[in-house]
């Protein structure tokens, strides 16, 4: 069994306040669960309203898939015209690791 966990760190664009920042934020976790079936969420800089972390995680059998199901969900938010992807960071877990 393999565990991923991706951390994407996004600018938002023409967003005002906190209550914007939830309208454009909370379709795209949404839409990350229901297209790729992880578990996602808005996961940090909660006060700011221009900034937004979402964090996507993952379990799988193998290695590649994880990789590629990573890949898939940070192509996806970095397509989007609203976001400006900052970073991203993975980290995958393993039979091995402990």
């Amino acid at each position: 069994m393999f565990v991923g966990v991706l951390e994407l760190d996004v600018l938002l664009g023409d967003v005002h306040s906190l209550k914007e920042k939830r309208s454009v934020v909370r379709p795209v976790v949404a839409e990350l669960r229901r297209r790729f079936a992880v578990s996602a969420a808005e996961a940090g800089h909660l006060d700011l309203h221009r900034r937004a972390l979402v964090g996507v995680s993952c379990v799988a059998p193998d290695h590649a898939h994880v990789v590629e199901l990573l890949d898939r969900c940070e192509r996806m938010v970095a397509a989007r015209p609203e976001f400006e992807l900052l970073s991203a960071r993975r980290r995958l877990l393993g039979p091995e690791d402990d």
